[in-house]
């Protein structure tokens, strides 16, 4: 076997173990109450939301209005228009 072969068979090793040990580390988060579905925490109730509202905070974490209270603009924070 050539120099090439050694570091390809050392590599795909070295990815497998470290994907195991990742994978044990993510199952014991889950019986802790870490990761609970796609809430961290699961400190956050969503039965009342709209479909719509789930999506957003799943997928970009962003809470609806009536939740977030509210919070005053000044010229130091500007709103963002447009983009994500």
């Amino acid at each position: 076997m050539e120099k090439k072969d050694y570091f390809i068979i050392s590599m795909v090793t070295l990815l497998a173990v470290v994907s195991i040990v990742q994978a044990f580390q993510i199952g014991s988060l889950k019986p802790s109450g870490i990761i609970t579905g796609n809430a961290v925490g699961g400190a956050i109730d969503t039965s009342g939301w709209t479909e719509t509202e789930k999506m957003n905070y799943e997928h970009h974490g962003i809470l609806p209005a009536r939740l977030q209270g509210s919070v005053k603009q000044n010229a130091a924070s500007p709103t963002m228009v447009g983009g994500c």
